[in-house]
């Protein structure tokens, strides 16, 4: 357990970010699976909602940065016509 008042202040803060980080990572998670299984006319919209979805989660820190672009560059490749 922590002794100084600091640490104690550290944890509270590590829970609340802990917990707010989760969130937006479990919707990331759900967008990204919802234009995975899209097809046809609502792909397209799908794709683009996860991906900004990814670049909040980005901007707030909660996934790093490569990770965003690998993640972006997969859905991305759906929308493109294939070759």
């Amino acid at each position: 357990m922590a002794n100084t008042k600091s640490a104690m202040k550290r944890i509270r803060q590590n829970e609340r970010r802990r917990l707010r980080n989760r969130t937006v990572r479990s919707r990331v998670r759900t967008l990204i699976k919802a234009a995975r299984v899209a097809e046809g006319p609502t792909a397209s919209p799908a794709i683009l909602d996860a991906i900004r979805a990814l670049d909040k989660a980005m901007s707030k820190g909660v996934l790093h940065p490569n990770t965003v672009a690998r993640k972006k560059s997969a859905l991305a490749r759906r929308l493109a016509p294939h070759r």
